[in-house]
């Protein structure tokens, strides 16, 4: 792929198109005012408040500056600088003219996104107020949705509406439908009412079917809104008088086949359309106290590999579509990934810390859902200890070099006690608890090997690993199972991966990412959504859609 193509989602408030970011004391306000003229991609124009993946990636990087440059903020208001109109969702250009890849791509981003203000909310005490001071649709909705509370204007006009059913043949597909049930409760016939009527609900009865918290008339918007924010604020706990921490520029170096960070590399081999990542231990003293990380910043190990980390999956989930597997290794010293751990299990209620692991639980979770084949290899130098064993527990497989005659050499893994349950995924499951089904005895055997280095032999049966070749299986066995998965259909891949990765309990989070995703990827390729006369294809153009009316 040509680079100069490539998406980028580094970026920082001056470089703002579409958001405006202020501070009032503890409530932070992100005014939308999309620049029609600054889509990602040409060939349309983000009129009323419609975006493209490029307004999401800014909002994302305003949240972070929020959650770690801003630790005084306790609830951020969400709302519109334009008038009339708070953001009528996904620009339905974009999406007629997108591959099916790119969509897919951006709603998961968007669901990702919209998914880190409930994390923030629930984890780190980031409250989330959305001031829907116009016509909110579709994608706006959503955002709306995924906010604590959602406060409407309440002057005759201004109406919330997931329209995408009856005008594009497509479904809310960044969790509309899921929230507008699951956590709104909104009775399932008048949801059914809502999802399949173009020009939504407004005033009392949106806040009649649950759809709204709160209205409020437009002399008294601004009003309601400082007092609902104020309200949202007074339940956080977090710090009023905290040093927030800049976001420097990531250290990246782009080149044909690699990506060099400070804490990770990743290595591409197109002919085997495989990527070798290899994530670094800590190396060196690393700080212990609260003032030292401080004095750190952005450049704490903990928190800037999180932050490489992410922005590596995002690149490669983007940019890479060929690179159909990622080889996960890591490389270091596992004493010091465990003395990391330590530190952040000790200073585990600084919003600092608190922030950071929040970051790296949520880009742990980026992996889960990224639709990739995940293999680890372990191999000698490997550090996968504690959170660093996340890594594997996240593969489809792993594989465990053993070497019986090398002690010296022999890869080891270690568990920790952040392995249960400090980093859940999307279903609030650790690793582990997914791996096992939550069965008590599997789980009390890891939990018994609590801290110990385990070889091949010792890791094998407690099903912490996938297989344990000897150094003479090794390279063929390893060759023949990439080989044998970049063979397979990358679509039955995608499909078998996300079934067997999110196994057991749903809720919201689950079903936005296995059930409404699926469908909503499953219509996206449908003649009645994309074809020529599909209603993605003709909106905006006068024409009618022209549908096969068989219900599939």
């Amino acid at each position: 792929m040509n680079p100069e193509s490539f998406v980028h989602y580094q970026t920082e408030p001056s470089q703002y198109r579409h958001w405006k970011l202020s501070f009032e004391g503890p409530v932070a306000t992100l005014k939308a005012d999309f620049d029609e003229n600054g889509g990602l991609r040409p060939g349309y124009k983000l009129k009323l408040n419609s975006y493209d993946l490029g307004v999401d990636i800014e909002l994302h990087d305003a949240i972070n500056r929020i959650r770690f440059e801003h630790p005084e903020v306790r609830s951020v208001v969400i709302t519109s600088a334009k008038d009339k109109v708070f953001c009528s969702g996904a620009n339905i250009f974009m999406l007629g003219l997108s591959s099916h890849a790119w969509k897919v791509n951006f709603c998961k981003f968007t669901n990702e996104t919209r998914n880190g203000l409930e994390d923030s909310s629930a984890h780190s005490g980031l409250k989330f107020l959305a001031a829907v001071n116009g016509a909110c649709a579709g994608g706006g909705y959503e955002l709306a949705l995924a906010c604590d509370e959602i406060l409407l204007v309440d002057d005759r006009s201004s109406a919330v509406s997931l329209p995408e059913v009856p005008l594009l043949g497509v479904l809310p597909g960044t969790g509309g439908l899921t929230r507008v049930t699951d956590k709104r409760r909104v009775r399932h016939d008048l949801a059914d009412v809502f999802c399949t009527s173009a020009e939504g609900v407004r005033g009392q009865k949106a806040k009649d079917w649950r759809l709204v918290d709160g209205l409020a008339k437009p002399a008294e918007f601004a009003a309601r809104v400082r007092e609902r924010a104020l309200a949202l604020a007074a339940q956080s706990d977090r710090p009023a008088d905290a040093q927030g921490v800049r976001l420097t520029p990531l250290q990246r170096t782009l080149s044909a086949d690699a990506l060099h960070y400070s804490t990770l590399k990743v290595e591409i081999d197109r002919a085997k359309r495989s990527a070798v990542w290899t994530i670094q231990a800590p190396q060196g003293a690393q700080p212990s106290t609260i003032a030292d990380i401080e004095a750190q910043g952005a450049q704490w190990f903990p928190l800037r590999m999180a932050r490489e980390l992410e922005d590596a999956i995002l690149h490669m989930r983007t940019n890479e579509l060929d690179i159909g597997i990622w080889l996960i290794k890591t490389e270091g010293d596992s004493a010091a990934v465990l003395a990391m751990d330590a530190v952040l299990q000790a200073q585990a209620g600084h919003w600092l810390v608190r922030e950071t692991t929040g970051l790296l639980r949520r880009t742990f979770s980026r992996l889960d859902v990224s639709s990739r084949s995940l293999f680890a290899l372990i191999e000698p130098g490997s550090c996968f200890a504690g959170s660093y064993l996340e890594f594997a527990l996240a593969c489809d497989r792993s594989y465990q070099l053993m070497l019986p005659d090398d002690a010296a050499r022999t890869p080891h893994i270690t568990v920790g006690e952040r392995n249960f349950g400090t980093y859940p995924m999307a279903t609030g499951q650790s690793r582990l608890q997914r791996r096992f089904y939550e069965e008590a005895g599997p789980l009390e055997a890891v939990r018994a090997a609590v801290g110990q280095a385990l070889d091949a032999d010792a890791a094998f049966p407690l099903g912490l690993v996938t297989a344990a070749p000897d150094d003479i299986d090794w390279d063929d066995e390893v060759r023949i199972a990439i080989e044998e998965r970049v063979s397979m259909s990358p679509d039955a891949m995608t499909g078998l991966e996300a079934n067997l990765r999110f196994n057991g309990k749903e809720n919201m989070h689950t079903r936005v990412f296995g059930r409404l995703t699926a469908w909503q990827n499953w219509i996206f390729q449908r003649p009645n959504a994309v074809g020529d006369k599909g209603a993605l294809k003709v909106y905006g153009k006068g024409e009618r859609a022209a549908f096969d009316w068989n219900r599939v």
